[in-house]
């Protein structure tokens, strides 16, 4: 603990995650609650949410060869600084929409979208080039530390502050978090710059698909790795299809405005800070099979709860636990593989990693907005808004049932 507090790297890879995960929390609330100021229709809004995650699948592969071809701190402060620009660019696109809500603004949603899309693109670059640089600036022996810090840290910015930060900013003036969002991204790409890692010689360039086919090899050595990936794929495919419909379901059926929905999402951001905490020590106490099995059990319930709720206190208590769980599992996976995988192929074997466990986000999304405009004309729009946490509870137990027999670590 001593030496990562004297640790100035870390510190500033600390302090830039931090910062960035504020962004992404700010931006987590504003860009689907923009949405609903743009259009009611729940396959648009997934449109959005989908947009937003479509890049993990588009481009995971070539960027994993990329993060280990380049610098990967410059590679993080380029993306942060692209995606200052992004967000400014929303700012300009508020302001052309008028009066909102919006009427007439189907362009508007696609450009929205569009604008995702890209700040998408950036995550990936920037998502895959962090997780990737862990390694290179603490021990292995403080990975599951560091990891739990860096998950407390980005739930307390992304979830605890972002979010109702956001519904407070959002409340009084529609532009004013996405320029607190840039802000956000500014900032952490200059904590980035001043990291300070001794560079090693760059690997010998070989054809792109050479390289990108020995992270895939590996890939397919490693069994138990690969599958957490394809668990992570499925498990991140049903999360998006709930959280996709819950700004809908928060106005909806929680009748909570954007002040109210921010405030919410504290809730899941104290899950997360406690699974920060205490999932180093359930991990070292249980070992790594017992908690990936403790995650898989405990994963049905917050969905099944929000299912059947009416009621924000409730809700409030299954994000807390939907947290936990999550981070349980985070932590436990990200450091089983950052300890395993070579430095050479992390930048790749971690892309891979991501195009399964990412790469289904948009899928989920996209179903979220199906599942609703389907159910909806037979099962009435309430049920319709709650289809999507039942069919993830189901997913959710049959990933146990499988998590039971497969995951023998």
């Amino acid at each position: 603990m001593n030496l990562l507090r004297t640790n100035r790297n870390y510190r500033l890879l600390f302090s830039a995650s931090s910062i960035s995960n504020l962004g992404d929390g700010i931006a987590a609330m504003a860009f689907p609650w923009l949405a609903t100021l743009l259009s009611r229709d729940p396959m648009a809004i997934a449109m959005v949410a989908m947009a937003s995650r479509l890049p993990w699948l588009f481009f995971s592969l070539p960027v994993g060869v990329l993060t280990d071809r380049l610098d990967r701190r410059l590679l993080m402060v380029q993306a942060d600084i692209f995606r200052v620009i992004l967000t400014l660019g929303v700012i300009a696109l508020i302001f052309s929409a008028g009066p909102l809500p919006a009427a007439n603004s189907a362009h508007l949603i696609w450009l929205l979208a569009g604008a995702a899309f890209l700040i998408g693109t950036a995550e990936v670059f920037r998502d895959n080039a962090a997780q990737t640089m862990l390694p290179s600036v603490v021990h292995k022996d403080q990975l599951e530390t560091a990891n739990g810090q860096m998950w407390s840290a980005e739930q307390i910015a992304g979830s605890f502050v972002g979010p109702p930060l956001a519904g407070f900013l959002i409340a009084y003036w529609v532009p004013l978090p996405f320029g607190i969002n840039a802000l956000a991204f500014a900032l952490s790409a200059w904590a980035l710059w001043c990291i300070s890692i001794t560079r090693v010689a760059p690997p010998v360039r070989r054809k792109f698909m050479t390289e990108m086919m020995e992270g895939l090899r590996w890939m397919w050595g490693h069994k138990i790795i690969l599958r957490f990936a394809l668990m992570l794929g499925l498990l991140n495919a049903f999360a998006t299809m709930t959280i996709t419909v819950f700004v809908l379901f928060s106005q909806e059926i929680l009748h909570l405005n954007a002040t109210q929905h921010g405030l919410l999402m504290i809730a899941g951001a104290f899950g997360g800070v406690a699974g920060g905490l205490l999932c180093p020590k359930i991990i070292n106490r249980l070992g790594t099979q017992r908690s990936i099995h403790l995650a898989l059990a405990l994963f049905p319930l917050p969905a099944l709860i929000i299912f059947f709720t009416a009621s924000p206190l409730i809700a409030a208590i299954a994000l807390f636990a939907e947290m936990f769980v999550a981070i349980l599992w985070n932590v436990v996976t990200v450091s089983y593989r950052q300890r395993f995988i070579p430095d050479a192929l992390l930048g790749r074997v971690n892309a891979i990693y991501r195009f399964f466990g990412w790469g289904m986000m948009p899928l989920g999304a996209l179903a979220a907005g199906l599942v609703v405009e389907l159910a909806e004309p037979d099962l009435g729009r309430e049920f319709a808004l709650r289809l999507s946490w039942c069919i993830a509870a189901l997913g959710y137990a049959m990933m146990l049932v499988y998590g039971l027999f497969r995951l023998k670590i």
